[in-house]
């Protein structure tokens, strides 16, 4: 009875079913739906072969299947359709990101210019020898919008070619003087960018398959259906737009470490209605992590890129290199080497990965890449990137995003209800000011993290759920401690050879203090605190400088000679490099020399050369940010910096006086107060 049921049930399987299939036989329906590029199809054609003479209990039967599962899953047809509305593009921005408005204006210029290219009128180039057929297919394509030029002959064509700025060729196949083949050979090697249809009354396979591989668009025949040349000419210069809108320069973030740059890439993809993907480059040292390893190894994979083109499914995302100052280097390979190709628009093109081992087109992906410090990435992978850089916030700037964004995130984390907590301006103020040391807004979110929590945990222990709690700056004192952080510059007094100067490092703007000794010895200059090359030779160049000028300082002549000098920058873990901290040097060594105590409250930052001249330096919004985290009253800046500090917002600049000097004789007075 049971054998009988189970012949019933097979009988009523169709004859076609696919449980009759061998996985081979779907690998190759799955292959035919797929339309892959041609070189990819005859790959996989010539692995298929291979895998119909293997065992499949053999280890390569398992590689080669997997191989063309691989090939089958990525996107090399499928792209999502971006749709920029900019109105939208920019309201998205500003809800997401409070400030930052010059990013986002470059962000919108750069977005509006892709935009642009979609909306530009499309000229057509018509040539054919006979008159009729060119003035049928002109009248048409005038017809849908198209701006349309005519030529006689391949010759005629090239003339045009030189003097007009043509997006389509249509050719006729057989012409005197200059046949179709011909001039399709002479625009690829003249203007590659430029498809060409290719129309002939002698529409034989052979003639169709030569034009194809010698690279025209497509292929019509005559008489030519005019329905069908206005779809082919719209799928074409559709296709042709879209590549180009995925061309572009590739943009680089930089900027201390919680400025906003993940995020803005984020709205970047979300603007444009693209996927998004990233990849964190910081500590990779393997190449073979991005290009993959050859199928020869055991345990092969695919590399980081393909993988992710894989998992999103479309070949034009939004890509982010997040940290790719960090990356790393040994006997492995140079990771950063493969990003040359991943990021040359004239190279990604064809990029190849070793597993898949046939060229994939990234042309379409929008890079972005993200750093903290500029001088760690290789010089010929930085000149292919357009650097925007991302500042430091304000303090203006952080009170409004903490009440417009981190605080109901770190509410509703915590489950508080937003109506029962109530955060004072004063008491995010306070939190800022001493709690927080930063140019971003990480550990300024991890403290009112922990206040959220504090208060969860005392609505748990009353059970009073309906309390309303308010948060003033004597409430955030009890429950974070004792402050963290003291206004070292507006605290401290003046004193002999200490003087307060302004640096930038990757994580921002910092506040230094260069200390110095006087002490007998035998005219030696010793110099401590982990510094770079540039600035011990900073050092010299201004101790040259005041032996030079040591009777319009007041200094004795022969100081050196009998004594010994020690500068120190504290901190010593740090290593500390950059000509800026010439000034500061100068003047905490003229203060220990002349015995005049320095302001603690004034801070300094520029170059200085031999003769005393102060030369501009970088970092200045950074740095004057970091003066007022520290409570400095005042700050000098190189004149030839003036521009750069008329151009700040009035917000940075506000509660602290800028004074731009041009040499050190400028410094002296306004810094050095007289001898006690």
């Amino acid at each position: 009875m049971f054998f009988k049921k189970k012949v019933e049930k097979a009988e009523e399987l169709p004859p076609n079913a696919t449980e009759s299939q061998t996985p081979l036989d779907k690998l190759r329906s799955r292959i035919e739906e797929a339309k892959l590029p041609d070189n990819v199809s005859e790959a996989v054609s010539r692995e298929i072969e291979k895998l119909e003479k293997t065992d499949p209990s053999v280890a390569e039967y398992s590689v080669g299947f997997n191989y063309i599962e691989l090939v089958l899953s990525l996107p090399w047809n499928v792209s999502s359709q971006s749709k920029l509305e900019l109105a939208r593009a920019q309201t998205l921005l500003d809800t997401r990101h409070y400030g930052l408005s010059q990013i986002k204006q470059r962000i919108l210029e750069f977005l509006a210019a892709k935009t642009m290219c979609g909306k530009a009128s499309q000229t057509i180039l018509i040539v054919d020898d006979e008159e009729i057929a060119r003035t049928n297919m002109e009248h048409v394509l005038k017809k849908d919008g198209y701006s349309c030029h005519c030529a006689n002959n391949g010759v005629e064509a090239l003339a045009v070619l030189a003097k007009e700025d043509i997006d389509l060729v249509i050719s006729d196949l057989k012409m005197d003087r200059m046949d179709g083949i011909e001039l399709l050979q002479q625009i690829n090697r003249v203007s590659p960018e430029i498809p060409v249809i290719m129309v002939t009354g002698f529409a034989t396979v052979s003639s169709a398959v030569e034009a194809l591989k010698k690279g025209a668009a497509h292929y019509l025949g005559k008489p030519v259906n005019l329905d069908e040349l206005r779809k082919t000419v719209k799928d074409v210069l559709e296709k042709k737009i879209f590549v180009e809108m995925g061309k572009g320069p590739i943009l680089c973030f930089t900027g201390p470490p919680g400025t906003g740059k993940t995020s803005v890439g984020r709205a970047i993809a979300d603007a444009l209605q693209r996927q998004f993907v990233r990849i964190s480059m910081a500590g990779l040292r393997d190449e073979a992590e991005l290009r993959g390893h050859r199928r020869t190894y055991v345990g092969a994979l695919p590399g980081r890129i393909i993988n992710e083109l894989r998992r999103v499914g479309t070949n034009n995302p939004v890509f982010m290199l997040d940290e790719i100052d960090k990356i790393g280097q040994d006997f492995r390979g140079d990771p950063a080497s493969v990003l040359l190709e991943v990021l040359d628009p004239e190279q990604n093109v064809r990029f190849t990965d070793h597993y898949l081992d046939v060229p994939f087109d990234l042309s379409r992906i929008m890079f972005i890449a993200t750093a903290n410090d500029i001088s760690k990435i290789p010089g010929p992978l930085l000149d292919r990137m357009e650097r925007i850089e991302f500042a430091g916030y304000t303090e203006k700037e952080k009170l409004n995003i903490a009440q417009q964004f981190i605080l109901p995130r770190q509410c509703k984390a915590a489950g508080l209800p937003r109506a029962s907590v109530h955060f004072a301006p004063e008491a995010v103020t306070r939190v800022i000011s001493d709690y927080t040391r930063e140019s971003g807004l990480r550990n300024l979110e991890r403290e009112l993290a922990d206040i959220c929590r504090k208060i969860a945990l005392l609505f748990l222990q009353s059970e009073n759920y309906d309390q309303v709690v308010e948060i003033d700056a004597d409430t955030v004192t009890r429950f974070l401690g004792p402050r963290k952080f003291i206004r070292e510059a507006a605290e401290a007094e003046s004193q002999i050879g200490i003087a307060t100067g302004l640096v930038w490092a990757e994580t921002g703007g910092e506040i230094i203090s260069v200390e110095t000794a006087l002490m007998p010895g035998s005219g030696t200059l010793i110099l401590t605190g982990s510094l770079g090359d540039v600035l011990q030779e900073s050092a010299r160049t201004v101790l040259s400088f005041i032996r030079s000028r040591t009777v319009e300082f007041g200094v004795t002549e022969d100081f050196f000679k009998s004594s010994d000098i020690h500068i120190h920058f504290p901190s010593g873990a740090i290593p500390k490099d950059g000509p800026s901290a010439g000034i500061t040097i100068f003047t905490a060594l003229l203060s220990l020399l002349t015995r005049r105590p320095a302001r603690r409250d004034v801070a300094l930052t520029g170059e200085m050369t031999l003769s005393g001249r102060i030369l501009p330096i970088s970092g200045i919004r950074e740095k004057i940010l970091a003066a007022k985290r520290a409570g400095v009253r005042c700050v000098l800046l190189p004149q030839a910096n003036r521009d750069v500090v008329e151009s700040l917002d009035a917000d940075v600049t506000e509660g602290i006086d800028v004074a731009l000097v041009n040499n050190a004789d400028e410094v002296v007075n306004r810094v050095l107060e007289k001898r006690a």
